[in-house]
């Protein structure tokens, strides 16, 4: 296919190469020249604009609202696509957003699917990536060849593309909670002189054997916030969408509240570029253990 893609840093650039390595042509934009130029050595054709990479499939990996409404929107690439063409969403994104997104798409004849993804880096190479999709069945169907290249399974929550988002941002919210469960938990036996990696090593072998617990618990035992899988400023962005999401239909979530503090606090400190699970630090610090 031909396939325009916005987005190249640390998971859309893996996603891009793979979807290069399994035969689609690839046009390819990013803010900074470096990843695009990148890609361009493996056979993608590097775009200078986001308009430039206006084609029949577009996918976009973004940080967040703002940088997709200026890519997407502002720059004219959404006018500039041509008939037919269709547009899948990997970002997370605000459920309000969302529907804006899949308004302005409808007024212009374009499909739309939002797409967003489940999993770090390395399972962003490896093709494994859990894929939440929300959008018309038809239109999911018309991309999932792309979507089988990028994951191991798409999960479908409907056909109004926001509803894919509310679910992502639902999940982020249980991996924050797992992360500063464990971070508060780390803090309490430390205080009581255990070793909290001894204690995590316990807990993911036990009660909390999952991927999430295992892999995040071994950074907090580690004390391995650096490089960042995915940072604390993007945590904190995605925790406040997952308020604002559930005020707009009266869902209290105090606890998401809390997350959203500690998240702030350990941003305030200075870590705001370490991994999320520098919860860690932050739960630490309040116990006098920095």
């Amino acid at each position: 296919m031909d396939i325009g893609f916005l987005g190249l840093g640390t998971m859309g650039a893996p996603m891009a190469r793979n979807l290069l390595k399994a035969g689609h042509s690839l046009r390819v934009w990013n803010r900074g020249a470096a990843p695009r130029e990148a890609l361009a050595r493996e056979g993608a054709h590097a775009c200078d604009t986001p308009r430039q990479a206006a084609a029949p499939v577009l996918i976009s990996m973004l940080a967040h609202d703002q940088a997709v409404r200026e890519s997407v929107l502002d720059s004219g690439l959404l006018d500039a696509l041509p008939e037919g063409a269709i547009h899948v969403n990997m970002a997370t994104v605000s459920v309000a957003f969302a529907r804006e997104l899949a308004d302005a798409h409808a007024a212009r004849g374009v499909a739309y699917v939002a797409a967003p993804v489940l999993g770090r880096v390395d399972v962003a190479q490896a093709g494994k990536l859990n894929i939440l999709a929300g959008g018309e069945p038809a239109d999911i169907a018309r991309v999932q060849p792309l979507l089988d290249v990028l994951g191991a399974r798409t999960w479908h929550f409907g056909a109004r593309p926001e509803q894919a988002n509310a679910v992502k941002l639902a999940a982020n919210f249980c991996l924050a909670s797992a992360i500063g469960t464990m971070a508060e938990a780390g803090a309490l036996v430390r205080g009581h002189d255990v070793a909290p990696a001894d204690f995590l090593a316990m807990l993911t072998s036990t009660v909390f054997a999952a991927p999430a617990y295992q892999g995040y618990g071994g950074l907090i035992a580690r004390q391995q916030y650096s490089p960042a899988g995915f940072k604390m400023t993007l945590g904190l962005k995605d925790v406040r969408l997952a308020l604002a999401a559930g005020e707009a239909k009266h869902v209290p979530m105090p606890l998401a509240s809390t997350l959203r503090d500690g998240l702030l606090e350990g941003i305030a400190q200075g870590d705001g570029d370490l991994d999320w699970s520098a919860l860690a630090k932050v739960s630490a610090r309040r116990a006098g253990q920095a």
